[in-house]
Order: structure tokens, then sequence, then C-alpha cells
């Protein structure tokens, strides 16, 4: 029920006259409301934090014992006391909203912490593991926390700066598949339509802060069961934008449902915000003299340094030899000969005026091999199929690109034409007539959008069979980012709806296949589906547990999904089988060249905040406003200052000229952050900053973003 409900029904108990009276006035105001969309918005949600410390002033749920089989009471409680140390620990307890006063002392350990999405929060982010094969690109980030508190996160960090938002939201099907104020929506529940608009609603409004206002685009995916309210929606949260819907086919043999036509699609709408719109593609998605989804791409020039499986110098000793590249003219002067395996390279003499590129990791100075023989090399040089790439200043290391086959075949079947030769002597390559690039079109009918093939039989290869309901298929997601991003390729694509983690997975493969750096950022809980929760209950477990938390969403899917896509091998350390369809076609096993770092939301206390003690679990958010690139300053740092990739920070303002100097000396930094509570020596640091580092106050700019988010 409405709150406005609840507090008529509270006062009719108390006074009858008073609540017929105030139910009569409601109900006429309700009878004028204005055109468009209208429901209830709902009490504020509220959320479980298993695992947060209990501290006075908390607000709590009291659990039921171990083993009860049941959510046991859900009134809340405030704690007014804690004593005791260890098992052993006690607190008092106040009822919440109660019309007497009522208390009770309880263990500390049955008590659960629940935060209102009306209260103030602080957040921070605790690391739990790390994936990294992408040498100096931005890392993907995975945050396992309730996603309504992670946008509120991100409007320090992204505010403003998101390109692309793609989201499967809970489709609202009356099957228990979300959770509204911590309790599953079921068919019979009245409210269920308005208390699904209020849950979108209240993201969405976040979400609109994190989004570029001048160029970004919002895609949404959704069934017939809301689709019509969620357009509404739309149109009412950003009127301003352009909105389509898309109608995506994603089950050919359609679904029957009793008494109705079988269902063969979903939808997804795509509202592009300031001067975006959709890139141009070679496939329209719908046209049937279109290319077929296994031909179309961009041209793309891959990499010659081999990644993935069996890629080191041992594995592959006759692919591991050198380059000798002239840096002025940036063109492969000549290929060397393999050596043998227990010749060490330095040995091998260099070229007058020419540099020796050897395929080593970046980072990891670790002997890898290239993907072609010398003598397959030289020959794709002479037909101009290779050249000199970009070069790593930070891990002084060059690239080598090349045509690789998929693109060669396109150049024999015309759908790409030779255009000329670079200075480099490499060819020009632009689609052909058979490669025209158009718009796509609103109705998609492609194979590769098969939700069961290519969503949940593909997660349970990456993972080891694990199970996950209704993914969405890898490629239909990678096409409609495409749309939305085809043209950024150092784009940030959010999902706080990522499930099993498709969305990431495609940001990746679009990665491949330009050479993008974008980077996906997706949000998730650790939620256990309903139907094991019971189970567990009665097994004694409670959320929190490592033996409960195992099964969540985060743990037990998305984290391993996109460790197993980077890697190319399963939670069980098997390469996974198959490979990868359409567009880009290579095995599984081999994996990307990608970076990921999962983490957990934290709450923390806006005192220990201010006085610097919590800076560990503040780290996190600062390095993913610089950028989530490269090294993180975890620590507060011992002289005073420190550097990393992309920002500096500063906690002893005795050492701001050494500071300022340090960072003028190394260039390329974005943020520099300063803590101090004094605005005027900020202030002063900030003037002797080098143009373009962004100064930032800590923790003045961390505590008023929250303490005013969302306009509280």
């Amino acid at each position: 029920m409405s709150r406005l409900t609840d507090l008529i029904a509270r006062a009719k108990a108390r006074d009858s006259a008073l609540g017929d009276e105030l139910e009569r006035e409601f109900k006429a105001l309700a009878s004028r409301r204005a055109f468009g969309l209208n429901f209830e918005r709902h009490r504020p949600e509220s959320v479980e934090l298993p695992g947060r410390p209990v501290r006075r002033g908390d607000k709590v749920l009291v659990l039921p014992p171990r083993g009860a089989g049941t959510r046991g009471d859900q009134r809340l409680w405030r704690v007014t006391r804690i004593e005791g140390d260890g098992e052993a620990r006690m607190a008092q307890i106040t009822l919440i909203d109660a019309e007497t006063a009522e208390t009770a002392d309880v263990a500390v350990a049955d008590l659960v912490v629940v935060a209102e999405f009306r209260d103030f929060i602080y957040p921070g982010l605790v690391s739990t593991g790390r994936v990294s094969r992408g040498g100096d690109k931005p890392f993907h980030t995975v945050i396992n926390g309730e996603n309504f508190h992670v946008l509120e996160a991100l409007t320090y960090t992204h505010r403003g700066n998101i390109d692309a938002i793609y989201i499967d939201p809970p489709y609202n099907t009356g099957a228990r598949d979300w959770k509204y104020n911590n309790d599953y929506v079921e068919s019979e529940d009245i409210y269920r339509h308005s208390k699904w608009l209020a849950f979108m609603e209240r993201r969405l409004l976040v979400a609109r802060e994190l989004l570029n206002p001048n160029e970004s685009v919002l895609v949404v995916t959704i069934d017939e069961k809301e689709c019509l309210r969620l357009g509404l929606l739309l149109e009412q949260l950003f009127p301003d934008a352009a909105q389509q819907m898309v109608t995506i086919v994603i089950n050919p043999n359609g679904v029957a449902r009793g008494k109705e036509l079988a269902r063969v699609e979903e939808y997804a709408f795509f509202v592009f915000l300031g001067n975006a719109g959709p890139s141009l593609v070679v496939d329209s998605l719908l046209d049937t003299e279109s290319l077929s989804s296994s031909q179309r791409s961009s041209v793309r020039w891959e990499w010659l340094l081999r990644g993935g499986n069996n890629s080191r110098r041992q594995d592959r000793p006759n692919l591991f030899f050198p380059i000798f590249i002239d840096p002025e003219k940036r063109t492969i002067a000549k290929v060397g000969e393999t050596i043998p395996l227990n010749v060490d390279r330095s040995t091998v003499p260099d070229e007058p005026g020419l540099v020796t590129v050897w395929p080593i990791r970046a980072g990891r100075d670790e002997e890898a091999t290239w993907q072609k023989s010398p003598a397959s090399l030289r020959k794709l040089v002479v037909d101009g199929f290779a050249r000199v790439g970009a070069y790593d200043s930070k891990n002084d290391r060059w690239s080598i690109l090349y045509l690789g086959p998929s693109q060669l075949r396109r150049l024999e079947t015309g759908e790409l034409i030779a255009t000329g030769r670079r200075e480099d002597g490499s060819v020009e390559v632009d689609f052909g007539e058979r490669g025209v690039r158009r718009t796509p079109k609103t109705v998609w009918n492609r194979g590769s959008h098969k939700a069961g093939e290519y969503g949940s039989m593909l997660v349970r290869r990456l993972t080891g069979d694990r199970k996950f309901p209704f993914p969405k298929s890898l490629y239909a997601v990678e096409d409609a980012l495409r749309i939305a991003v085809a043209d950024k390729p150092n784009a940030i694509i959010l999902d706080f709806f990522s499930g099993s983690g498709t969305t990431a997975h495609a940001v990746m493969r679009l990665n491949r296949q330009d050479g993008g750096r974008r980077q996906c950022i997706s949000v998730t809980n650790n939620e256990v589906a309903a139907d094991e929760q019971a189970a567990l209950r009665q097994a004694g477990l409670r959320p929190g547990d490592p033996d409960w938390e195992k099964w969540g969403i985060c743990d037990y899917i998305t984290k391993p999904r996109i460790a197993a896509a980077i890697t190319g091998k399963t939670p069980e350390g098997k390469d996974i089988e198959g490979d990868y369809k359409f567009t880009d076609e290579f095995p599984m096993a081999e994996g990307f060249g990608e970076n990921a770092e999962f983490f957990t939301l934290t709450y923390e206390s806006h005192v220990a905040v201010g006085a610097n003690f919590a800076f560990q679990r503040i780290a996190p958010l600062l390095w993913m406003r610089a950028g989530s690139e490269g090294r993180r300053i975890d620590d507060l740092p011992e002289g005073g200052w420190a550097l990393a990739d992309t920002y500096g920070l500063l906690v002893d303002l005795d050492r701001a000229g050494a500071f300022c100097d340090a960072v003028a000396a190394k260039g390329g930094l974005r943020v520099a952050y300063v803590v101090t509570d004094d605005d005027r020596r900020f202030q002063a640091v900030a003037r002797a900053l080098p143009d373009g580092v962004e100064p930032v106050r800590l923790y003045e700019s961390y505590l008023s973003n929250f303490r005013f988010s969302m306009g509280r």
C-alpha cells in the first residue's frame, strides 16, 4: 500500500471521523489526476545489509532463529545501546514508528542493519578480486550492492560522464522475479505495477544525473507486461530526448501462453540524449538484402601479438622472432628469423637505426608469440596487410597490426575494398558496395539474437554449467551497444541490472573488433534465488553467511562469467569449449585482452570519512573518478603525497610544493585530490596545479555530494 494509504488507515484507527474525511478528500484529489502516467509513489524502499557491523543509531531488523525457514519479524527497530564483546554482545533496541514505546534486548548477531532509501548514505568500495590481461587498458568494474545506492555512489565518480546505459530490469511477471522493499512482488499484489514504476523511477532519476546530457544513449529492454508503462515513464523523465522502441525477435519458435498468440519478441527502448543518434551499421538487422550477421563488422586490424592460451614462447617457439621497425617512418623494415627456445633474445643484435620489437606482454615482461610465422608476416607486409600500430610510452612498446583471415575474406568477396596505400605501404581499406553502412531498423530479426542458444547456453558454457534465468543473447546486446557507441572507442557504459554480466561481455567483444578501450560498469546484488532461500534457511543459514552468499547472483554467476570471458577458462580452470559466432569468430578459450576488478559496496560513517579514517574504502572511488586505469593509491602515503597513473593524492599540505612539482613533471594526470578542511589553502594548491588537472577537495566534495544527493 502507498504511504498515504497507510497514514489514512492510522488516522481512522485513532479518529474514525477524521480518517473518513481524509479518505474522501484523498479520493476527490485522486480523481483529478493530470494527463500522463500516474501511479502510487510508494513509501521509500529499504534494503537489508547483511555483514555490515551494527552500530548505535542503526535501523535494524530482528532475524528469525536459525533453521526457522521464515524471514522473521519485519518491524523496524533502532539500536539505542550496545554492550559486551564478541559473541556475547547485546543490543538494546526500540521499535520505530510504534504508537507505544517498545524495547527489547537482542543479541547483536541476531540483527541485520537496514538502509532506507530516504536515508543519507556515504558509500565505499572493497575490492574482492581482479583479472588483468589488458595491459594499460581501463578496468571494467563489477560492483556488488543495492543498485540504487551504487547509482548514488556513481554520482561522485561519473556524474554527467556516462556515454551509454544498457539495462534489462525485472519484467514484473508476478513470478517472484524481483523484490520491492525487501519482499518479493507477486501476481496477486494489486499495487504490482505501481511498485514497479516507483522502483524504476527512483533509479532512472539518478541514472539521468550520470548520463552525458550533450550526447548519450539509454537502452532499456522489456517485454509486453510493462512495455506501455515504461514508454510513458521514459517520456516523462526524458522529455527533451528522442525515443524509439525496437522489436527484437528472441525466440522464433514462439512461447505459447494458454489462449494467447505465441510470443516471439521483446522490446528495447532507445533514448537519445542531446546530439546522440544511432550509429550507422552494415546490417540493418531486418532487411534480407543486408549482410548476414556472420559477415558484418567494422574494418578491424588485429594485434599481431597472440593472446589467450598456448601463447607463451615455450608453447609455440616457432612464432617467437624479432621484428625491426623504423620508428620515424613507422614502417616494418625487416622481419627476423625464429630463434631457438634455448637462445636468449638479448643475444640477437639490433639493426642500425631500427627498433627491435619482440612479442612481449606489456606489464609482465613475459615472452609470448606472434600470430604469424616469419614467412607469412613477410608476405602480409609486401601485400600491405601488416603495419606498425601505436606506441605505448608507458611500457616502451610498439604494437604490430595485421588484417586477419576474416578481413582478407571480406576483401576477396568485395565486402571490403582496398582504396589505396598509406605512407607506410599498408593498404587503406573501406567498405565496398556490399558493405554500405545504413541506419538500423526498428524490427530486428536475426538468428544471433536467440536468447536460449546465445544466452542461457552461452552462460552455462562459460561458468561450468551454472544456470541463470533468462540471460540476454550476447550478440543482441552487442548489436544494441554497437548502435549506441560504435563511434566512441573510449565510451563508458553502465549496466545497473547486470545479472549475468552480458553487457560487460558485449563491450569486450566490441573492443576486440575495433581496438577500442571502452569500459563497462556492471552493478548487481548478491540476491539468492527465491526458490533456493527456503532450503538455505531450513539448513540454518542466513544472508551474510559465507555458505549463503556463495549462491548469490554476483558471486555465483556475474563475477565468474566475466572472469571466464577474459581468461578463456571456466571457474574450474578448464578451457571454454566452442567459438564465438557472428561478426568476429574465434575460440572462446582465447579470451580477451581486458581488465576487470570486482568490488562490494560498503556503507561508511560520515564522521570516519571526514576524519580520514575510511580512506581504504574511499580509495576505489577516487580511482574510478580518475578513469579506472592503472595503479591505485590504496593507503595514505607516508610521505604526505603520492601519484598514481591518472591521479595524485596530497594529504600533507606542507608538502604541496613538492606535490605540484611532481604532478607537473609526470604529466597526463587528470585529477589531484587534496585532503584539507581549509578552503584557502586548497585554492592555493589548485592554482599551483598544471592546466588540465582537476583539483578536488577531500573530503568536502565527497560529503557534500552525498549530503545533498537526490535533493535531500
